[in-house]
């Protein structure tokens, strides 16, 4: 496994595979499943804010007294942290592998004191999942931003271990949006996320949830901002995240720039055991390819090292396209 070890957030890992953040990752039996699997870290089920801050509120809106809403805000918010730090706790004490925490939210308030006990609790980093859905017409893409900035800005005088920002990829200039999380000290961003996405049921006329799993189908705009942003002067690292489900979409991210990649849904699908299979798949490529490390090949392919930078060019589609009938 030494010949798949990488760099991610300053952290040494045995293998680029992280099994990233979901109901996977919330016992201690499949983060040591997925460390005997191979991974080289794992990052916990994320810590919604909506969805204790909604917890919160059907609980209060059943009292109807203030008192006792402002007590069982208190108790339901500290309650869920504290099962979430022990959890934490206890991965680090059986796993050698990085224990990165991850938060979802949508603000920066009541966040940063969680942030400071994570830390504490023995965190190897934190993952922020940013959840920002503008919504009001008349507030510009620069509004927008700061809710991401102004909370990068107090994690960063708060705690001291590496953060990355997971972001959606619904930006005007992705690559000035990870630019300014570089400025700011973000160690690391992990491109994309999976928000929620509506459907439509016309059988019962109503909104559905769209499916939470990805497809392999989904990595092409995830590698086309990968390889973007990988050949920027910066030295902000890249975790790859949608569309991994098999060694080879594994080292479609590498060649494009990542410096880790996050499995989710194919071990669902497959059961976290196939991470042995993945790095299988990864071992045997570099041996065809006279790869000794990830590091010979990462980024060979992006848009600063590719011969023909065009390629991740919008702007040539029908250029390049227009022979195909």
């Amino acid at each position: 496994m030494e010949r798949l070890s990488v760099k991610y957030l300053g952290l040494g890992l045995k293998s680029p595979l992280i099994v990233s953040s979901s109901g996977l990752t919330s016992s201690l039996g499949n983060l040591k499943e997925a460390e005997d699997s191979g991974a080289g870290a794992v990052v916990l089920k994320s810590l919604f804010e909506e969805q204790i801050n909604r917890h919160v509120g059907f609980m209060s809106s059943a009292t109807g007294y203030p008192e006792a809403d402002d007590y069982l805000a208190g108790y339901i918010k500290s309650h869920s942290v504290d099962e979430y730090l022990n959890l934490i706790r206890k991965a680090k004490e059986i796993l050698k592998i990085p224990v990165i925490p991850s938060i979802n939210c949508f603000s920066s308030e009541g966040w940063i004191g969680f942030a400071k006990d994570i830390s504490e609790a023995g965190a190897d980093a934190l993952e922020i999942n940013v959840f920002f859905l503008p919504s009001d017409r008349k507030k510009s893409s620069g509004d927008s931003e700061k809710v991401y900035f102004n909370l990068i800005e107090k994690l960063k005088k708060t705690i001291k271990i590496p953060i990355a920002i997971k972001i959606g990829y619904r930006f005007s200039n992705i690559l000035y949006m990870i630019d300014q999380f570089y400025l700011r000290r973000v160690e690391g961003v992990v491109m994309f996320n999976r928000f929620f996405e509506p459907d439509i049921d016309i059988n019962q006329i109503d909104v559905v949830p769209a499916s939470v799993f990805s497809t392999d189908s989904e990595r092409r705009l995830v590698l086309r901002c990968i390889g973007m942003a990988s050949a920027q002067d910066i030295k902000i690292d890249i975790s790859a995240s949608t569309g991994v489900h098999s060694g080879s979409d594994a080292i479609r991210y590498l060649l494009a720039g990542a410096d880790s990649v996050q499995v989710c849904s194919v071990l669902y699908d497959k059961g976290i055991a196939f991470l042995k299979q993945m790095n299988g798949q990864i071992i045997n490529w570099m041996d065809r390819n006279k790869f000794e490390s990830i590091n010979e090949f990462k980024g060979r392919l992006n848009y600063k090292n590719y011969s023909k930078p065009f390629l991740f060019e919008r702007t040539q589609f029908m250029k390049h396209f227009a022979s195909h009938e």
